[in-house]
């Protein structure tokens, strides 16, 4: 892949139809309802014979840094120093709004190649409030429909002067796609999906086994929604690790973001090879497991996964727990089956 691609813009513009639109499949999870993407995802996207690696990111707001929405542009702000050209996507049947003229400032700041993806454009009455966008200062729009897949020819114009290298055809494509069947099973990377009820701390988890805050945190319950996908490398052993969206029994769930959610969660369950149960560790020597959880380890063997249950909280930031409470928590876990 010669270049990153960083989607950008306020919440529900398209973004996350747009970069499924570009990875050629439904990967990233889409509603009408605002703010449904919260973590960045990555994915290898493709516009005719460019190949590259695309990056969906939340929906920009201003807000204060501690908040929730200030730590999701802080995310974005990261993925924007990681690209090499952003696509600021504006909704085209709505004309450009003052949020669109803020962030469009803020990118003229950063020095970032930008290009205007004016999307929804599908109907004449998008077409005609086209003009506004040169507002922005970005020269002329690429007019696209996410969801219908028009535009792309124009897309392609505009992002084929980014690639390093010219690209090859579609035999050579083949070519490395047997090359990778062929790779000896040592070099695949083991898939370990990371499960549990809402709040739990599997994001921690997964931050503090690569090393860095790859993934949205705070003590609100709920933040991850998209089951995201990171590479981790332990004792040089590739690792595809999945941090997933809390789930909760199914009569609590009544709003669509979370049903996709849970939805989302259980496919990555299906395409692990190893599932981590993370309970929810107590500081009084032992881990509390709820009839939930033995739900999630239940739907985990029926799909016929390898698993493991580790216990989160506490006060050690490792999410190590003193000897007696592994004691006390591998005899729960023992006593239920989960192993």
């Amino acid at each position: 892949m010669g270049f990153t691609a960083v989607i950008i813009g306020r919440p529900n513009v398209g973004k996350s139809t747009l970069f499924n639109r570009l990875v050629g499949r439904q990967a990233a999870i889409v509603d009408d309802t605002p703010g449904v993407t919260r973590d960045r995802r990555e994915g290898e996207g493709h516009v005719g014979d460019l190949s590259f690696r695309v990056i969906d990111t939340a929906g920009l707001e201003e807000a204060a840094p501690e908040s929730l929405a200030g730590r999701m542009r802080a995310q974005t702000e990261r993925s924007l120093g990681d690209a090499d050209v952003a696509l600021l996507v504006t909704d085209a049947r709505e004309g450009i709004t003052e949020a669109d003229r803020h962030f469009a400032r803020w990118l003229h700041r950063s020095g970032k190649p930008v290009l205007l993806v004016a999307n929804k454009a599908e109907g004449r009455a998008a077409v005609a409030l086209l003009d506004e966008t040169y507002a922005l200062g970005f020269g002329d729009p690429v007019a696209i429909s996410a969801r219908h897949g028009e535009g792309l020819a124009e897309l392609y114009e505009r992002l084929a002067p980014f690639a390093s290298a010219p690209q090859g055809d579609q035999a050579e494509a083949n070519e490395g796609e047997e090359a990778k069947e062929g790779e000896d099973e040592a070099t695949k990377p083991l898939h370990l999906a990371i499960v549990g009820r809402p709040n739990v701390g599997k994001s921690t988890l997964v931050n503090r086994l690569i090393g860095e805050d790859r993934m949205l945190t705070g003590p609100e319950p709920g933040i991850t929604r998209d089951a995201i996908a990171v590479d981790w490398d332990w004792q040089g052993r590739p690792v595809r690790l999945f941090d997933t969206a809390g789930m909760r029994r199914r009569a609590r769930i009544e709003e669509r973001p979370e049903q996709l959610s849970v939805a989302d969660t259980l496919r990555a369950i299906r395409f692990a090879e190893t599932v981590v149960l993370l309970l929810d560790g107590q500081p009084h020597g032992y881990c509390r497991i709820t009839r939930f959880d033995v739900v999630c380890s239940c739907g985990r063997r029926r799909g016929g996964r390898s698993g493991c249950v580790r216990p989160s909280g506490g006060s050690a930031p490792s999410c190590r727990r003193p000897r007696r409470d592994r004691a006390s928590a591998g005899g729960l876990v023992n006593a239920i089956g989960l192993r």
